[in-house]
């Protein structure tokens, strides 16, 4: 069985992991009735040297959370989320050695995370990895969490990718990206985050873009919804109650357990991390993927039938289930994956996928390309639920919107010197800017190629 280490880098990185592990225990004390540490605990956890000589002990009870340990690595700048961390419910999980802090942070700023911080943490952070990855059997991928539009997730965070690419490129690089709002109060977010892309377009296999504000949109439809009906556990925003930042940062814990769930349980379908960049990146620098799940909720209300299945994968083609900003049927696709979890019939899939395909348009040398998972666990609190992952030029707006942020800063050379000043050639703007100009260009040119396709009667299921 294969393994996976996350990789949170940064403040939102670091707390976007607290909730995936706090949300793996939980689905994993769920499903794993036999007491055993099995293979779908293998997967993200290992065990401790008491737990090695006590395998048989249920991860349901407090002694079995105690001989758990995460594969992760948890990096950040300033240390107070990491500190929180591991003085929180979840410390028993992580060790001293597990983590790389300093104390003054980035300050908002691509190039202090990239190369001063990126040139003085070099060694721990790769001797952090390497300890990491040698406790591993068979590993698999890497999942890095972060942020892009401050200086330490977007700036040590792509430092982080460039030497796992270098050191490991064997093993797969899957990224989480979140992407700063329009009214984002760090000024530079854009000079960082076309900064940051240009170098997930260098050395990430696979990236999935999340937006805050598309986070907080879903989090305001799931409350208006539901009017605080929802069942117990099944929001994949939390509970109610809890802070609005955790429960955006929920959405995208969810999208991963979902991603990662075919490599954990059994199922008729398997689709492991590095089939997904295999499937869905057809091209070099056209590695990032829309993202959406559903469903978002279960009601708590008896009498209020359960979301159809039709109506699941229905969802995951609506611009409000997205996790960022697009309207995934006005673009191209090139390539689209459907991770169901549940007791979910293949005939079932194939049947809405031939009902959802005459609505959608596909590159016409890949009207077929469609990659099915189906995992007999569904999520915790819920009957079974879809993850849509699909590689759509639609992600030409965002781009084309995060250019001309950049832009209008740049074009005056605003704030140019703290880049500059920090050991920063002036021409990786040019370059950066070039890199995501070529992007928006690969989409518009794929669009015109295919102007005309034909809708696809029967597709087939990879």
């Amino acid at each position: 069985m294969t393994q996976s280490i996350v990789v949170s880098i940064g403040q939102c990185g670091n707390q976007i992991a607290s909730q995936f592990w706090e949300r793996a225990l939980r689905e994993h004390e769920e499903y794993n009735a036999s007491g055993d540490f099995d293979s779908a605990l293998n997967t993200f956890f290992r065990l401790s040297h008491k737990g090695k000589k006590n395998k048989k002990k249920s991860p349901q009870s407090r002694s079995m959370r105690s001989l758990l340990r995460a594969r992760a690595v948890l990096i950040d700048m300033e240390e107070g989320v990491v500190n929180e961390v591991l003085r929180g419910p979840l410390r028993g999980l992580f060790q001293d050695h597990q983590t790389v802090t300093s104390v003054s942070g980035s300050g908002n700023n691509w190039a202090v995370g990239y190369y001063t911080y990126g040139q003085s943490h070099r060694e721990s952070i790769l001797e952090t990895v390497r300890v990491a990855a040698e406790q591993c059997d068979c590993l698999q991928s890497f999942l890095f969490l972060h942020s892009m539009g401050g200086g330490t997730g977007s700036g040590l965070g792509t430092c982080v990718l460039e030497m796992l690419h270098d050191e490991y490129p064997s093993v797969f690089r899957f990224v989480t990206a979140v992407y700063p709002s329009k009214d984002d109060d760090v000024i530079t977010s854009p000079y960082n985050s076309v900064l940051a892309m240009h170098q997930l377009q260098l050395y990430a296999d696979c990236v999935i873009p999340v937006e805050n504000q598309a986070l907080s949109d879903i989090v305001e439809m799931v409350d208006s919804q539901t009017k605080g009906k929802l069942k117990k556990q099944s929001a994949v925003t939390g509970d109610a109650k809890e802070k609005s930042w955790r429960r955006m940062n929920n959405i995208v814990a969810n999208t991963l357990l979902n991603m990662t769930s075919s490599s954990r349980f059994e199922g008729s379908l398997n689709v492991d991390v590095n089939e997904i960049t295999t499937n869905l990146v057809p091209f070099p620098q056209m590695q990032f993927l829309t993202a959406s799940i559903s469903p978002l909720y279960d009601i708590a209300d008896v009498h209020v039938p359960p979301r159809k299945l039709n109506q699941m994968f229905t969802d995951c083609f609506d611009p409000q289930y997205q996790l960022v900003h697009c309207v995934p049927r006005k673009g191209l696709f090139t390539a689209c994956a459907l991770m169901v979890r549940g007791n979910v019939e293949v005939s079932d899939i194939r049947r809405n996928i031939d009902r959802i395909r005459p609505k959608l348009r596909f590159a016409n040398w890949n009207e077929e390309g469609w990659k099915v998972g189906l995992c007999a666990q569904p999520p915790v609190g819920q009957r079974h639920a879809v993850l849509c992952l699909s590689n759509n030029t639609c992600m030409k707006d965002s781009c084309t919107t995060l250019k001309s942020r950049f832009m209008q800063l740049y074009r005056k050379k605003a704030f140019k010197h703290h880049y500059t000043s920090n050991g920063m050639d002036e021409s990786l703007f040019d370059d950066s800017i070039s890199s995501l100009s070529s992007l928006i260009d690969m989409y518009t040119s794929l669009e015109q190629e295919n102007h005309h396709t034909p809708p696809l009667q029967r597709p087939d299921i990879l």
